[in-house]
């Protein structure tokens, strides 16, 4: 068992150490789209799917409540959260729908979709990524694998270098974490 823990927290750190090397300017790039739209009075929307849905949700509550110090509440939606929405939309429009529905009736030009999916080709998705961008809003992914189908949807696709999934969960709540730390520093009077 001592020998399976190790092996675990060694492949984390080996993704932690291919992030440190191949994507600081493009958290950086993510940061300015982030901390730009919330300066603009605009609102960001987030979502994925099951451990993703858990990030958009953790990463939205940090926004709406606080991250590490007491600072603004600010507009962080996370499409999840609703299971009347969730389950009406899938039913009478499909899964697929699900997240593009709640983007077409909430979003406004200048706001952030953030899609969340580790193989960067959830259709539901893809589907609200381009009702976002349809609308007028910035599009950031958080993906792994390759970035899959999101590549051709996303202004900034942040795709961890990985195709194992438990990684590029982790890796994406240290990017959530980040975008947080730099909107507290943003945002804290």
């Amino acid at each position: 068992m001592p020998n399976k823990v190790l092996e675990e927290l060694e492949s984390h750190l080996s993704i932690v150490n291919s992030v440190i090397n191949s994507m600081e300017v493009k958290l950086n790039e993510a940061s300015n789209i982030i901390l730009q739209t919330l300066k603009n009075g605009n609102k960001i929307l987030i979502c994925g799917n099951g451990g993703s849905a858990a990030d958009a949700q953790h990463i939205a509550s940090e926004l709406t409540g606080r991250y590490k110090t007491n600072r603004k509440a600010l507009p962080c939606i996370a499409l999840t959260t609703d299971t009347s929405a969730l389950t009406s939309i899938g039913n009478d429009f499909g899964y697929e729908k699900v997240f593009s529905r709640q983007v077409e009736a909430l979003a406004n030009k200048g706001d952030l979709f953030i899609g969340i999916s580790t193989s960067g080709n959830s259709q539901n998705i893809i589907t609200a990524l381009q009702t976002a961008k349809a609308l007028g809003c910035s599009t950031l992914g958080l993906s792994g694998n390759n970035g899959g189908d999101m590549n051709e949807f996303c202004d900034l696709n942040l795709i961890v270098p990985s195709f194992d999934t438990p990684r590029i969960q982790e890796m994406h709540i240290l990017f959530g974490h980040i975008f947080c730390q730099l909107i507290d520093d943003e945002f804290t009077n």
